[in-house]
C-alpha cells in the first residue's frame, strides 16, 4: 500500500490495539551501519513504559541536537525490530512530505510523558 492510498476499515477494538504514547527525545545521533541516513535515538516514556530505543530516517528534516528535548510520538507495543546492528524497541511516527522525506508526528503541546493517544 503507497502513502497516499486509503487503508482498509477496522473496527474501534483493531485501533485500540496500537498503542501510541508520547516521549521525550534524550539522546540522538546517527545510527552506524544503516543502508539510509537514520538517527539512533533514547526516548523517555516515562515511568510506566521507561525509556526506549528507536530508530528513524528523519535526517533530512532534522539535526540530532534539535530532537534532544522534543516529544515524539511512537508505537510502543510493536516487537523489537532489528534496523541492521541496531534493535528498536519503538516505532516512531512520522508523514512523508511531498519528496518522501519524513516528517515527525508530534503534539501541538507538551504533555506528559508516556500519556496514550485517545
Amino acid at each position: 500500500m503507497s502513502s497516499t492510498e486509503a487503508a482498509a476499515v477496522i473496527s474501534f477494538d483493531d485501533f485500540l490495539k496500537v498503542d501510541i504514547r508520547i516521549g521525550t527525545v534524550l539522546e540522538a545521533g546517527p545510527l552506524e551501519g544503516a543502508r539510509k541516513p537514520t538517527y539512533r535515538m533514547r526516548i523517555d516514556f516515562g515511568e510506566k513504559i521507561g525509556i526506549k530505543v528507536s530508530s528513524a530516517q528523519i535526517t533530512l528534516h532534522y539535526g540530532a541536537e534539535e530532537l534532544v528535548g522534543r516529544q515524539v510520538m511512537a508505537v510502543v507495543n510493536f516487537p523489537p525490530r532489528q534496523i541492521g546492528k541496531f534493535m528498536s524497541q519503538v516505532l516512531t511516527l512520522g508523514f512523508a512530505d511531498k519528496d518522501g522525506a519524513i516528517v515527525l508526528a508530534v503534539p501541538e503541546r507538551a504533555v506528559p510523558n508516556g500519556v496514550r493517544l485517545v
